[in-house]
């Protein structure tokens, strides 16, 4: 209330930018028309008709014939680049594939594809976040004549979750810089947040017997099971223990038959006593080390539980789990 009272049109532009933006159709791909481009002149667009005003009144003082051919010379072309540069964005065609999920505090990366329909190049059209749309954050590139071409920007979620993916701008000058050409753009693609993995997570919880019941093995601290045996021939490569082996200059391999006793689950009540995205970030850090030393594991959550496995098929079902809890 008291910024809305101090700065009463910035708070008005903000609310305006809101409802303008809302009624922006949320769309994957997207081709530009003289509804969705818009125009304006840059402040070197301002200055350049101020000279040409100053150069029409000292023709018309003095009766300059060459004033007169230098300035409507001039002043044609200002208006030839003014159609140059708003065709270089009417009819592009862009399109957003789907981002691929990222951890919080990571940047995701957005990946468009422009194509060109027309028989000439498209110079100068630069990419960026509508409210990030800082000198250092643009992405330029040149679409080739009747070709396509791709373009990243890059925005970094400050929270776990599904996001929308945010407004995006794109913006051409070319070929006189005397006027700015630019659109909005709504993608209705979503990007998932995994919770930011704890950096020094401690050692993986003890597994559980399983029903009907035997003892329990434990994990060490260097992170392999307790229950290992000399390395015998025909033994697939990922039960070996390679940790050991590089120690004892002997081979030895993880006892799957102890491995069958138990079950490791990752449970949110045995991520400590800390609040819950703290939790959240342990339990991430587990899952990624459990599936590094392909260990099968389950996860409890207070509303889900997902059995053992292990791949990247259950890694992820495991993080979506944990981003979206």
């Amino acid at each position: 209330m008291i910024a809305t009272l101090l700065n009463p049109f910035g708070y008005a532009r903000k609310r305006f930018r809101q409802w303008w933006q809302l009624r922006l159709p949320l769309t994957d791909t997207i081709t530009l028309t003289q509804r969705n481009v818009y125009i304006l002149p840059t402040r070197p667009g301002f200055m350049l008709a101020l000279t040409l005003v100053v150069l029409l009144i000292a023709s018309i003082n003095y009766q300059l014939n060459l004033g007169y051919l230098l300035t409507f010379l001039l002043a044609g072309s200002a208006v030839v680049g003014m159609h140059v540069c708003h065709s270089t964005l009417r009819g592009l065609t862009m399109n957003l594939k789907p981002p691929d999920p990222q951890f919080a505090g990571a940047s995701a990366t957005l990946s468009i594809t422009l194509f060109n329909a027309r028989r000439s190049v498209r110079h100068g059209i630069g990419f960026a976040m509508l409210d990030e749309a800082h000198p250092d954050r643009w992405s330029w590139t040149d679409v080739p004549a009747q070709g396509s071409c791709t373009v990243q920007v890059a925005f970094k979620p400050e929270r776990r979750g599904l996001h929308r993916v945010p407004p995006l701008t794109a913006e051409t000058r070319f070929p006189l810089g005397t006027f700015r050409v630019w659109t909005v753009w709504r993608p209705a693609s979503q990007v998932l947040v995994y919770p930011m993995p704890e950096p020094f997570p401690p050692p993986l919880p003890p597994g559980e017997p399983r029903s009907g019941g035997a003892q329990v093995a434990r994990i060490t601290n260097s992170g392999e099971f307790e229950g290992v045996r000399a390395y015998r021939r025909g033994d697939p490569l990922k039960l070996v223990v390679w940790k050991k082996a590089a120690k004892s200059n002997e081979l030895v391999s993880r006892d799957t038959m102890q491995a069958q006793r138990y079950e490791l689950w990752l449970d949110l009540a045995l991520a400590g006593h800390l609040d819950i995205e703290h939790k959240l970030s342990r339990l991430t850090a587990w899952v990624l080390q459990a599936d590094k030393m392909g260990v099968d594991f389950g996860l409890r959550l207070p509303h889900l539980q997902m059995k053992p496995g292990s791949g990247e098929a259950h890694k992820r079902r495991c993080l979506e789990a944990l981003a979206t809890c």
